[in-house]
């Protein structure tokens, strides 16, 4: 039996949770945590690369996930220039400033490395 009566939303609460305890091996037991950075390293990666390939990233992502990487997306301003790894952390941190602090060269690994077990190259 359907935990909420859909197919579609099971999938991808079951893909979303699968997502977070990944992260969560790598930044301990807080799934609250682990969804704020999933989203503010998705949306700092979604700004820095071109529209074409946000769009077709996005499309690979739970739908969960999809809505974080989209929230507040102005598909207009991107790509933005992030030149340094120390500008990316910067605006990582920008997207994790409300949260207990994290490590944020951990917390960007550990979503990169959800994202390369989980999405097609």
């Amino acid at each position: 039996m359907s935990a909420t009566g859909l197919d579609v939303f099971d999938k991808t609460i079951q893909s979303t949770n699968t997502w977070l305890n990944d992260i969560m091996e790598a930044l301990g037991p807080d799934r609250q945590i682990a969804w704020h950075v999933l989203g503010a390293v998705l949306r700092a990666l979604r700004d820095r690369i071109p529209v074409e390939l946000a769009a077709h990233l996005g499309s690979q992502l739970p739908i969960l996930v999809r809505g974080a990487f989209y929230d507040q997306w102005q598909p207009g301003g991107a790509p933005q220039r992030y030149r340094t790894l120390d500008e990316f952390i910067e605006r990582v941190s920008e997207g994790i400033a409300n949260i207990r602090p994290v490590n944020r060269t951990l917390a960007i690994q550990a979503v990169f490395g959800t994202l390369s077990q989980h999405v097609p190259e």
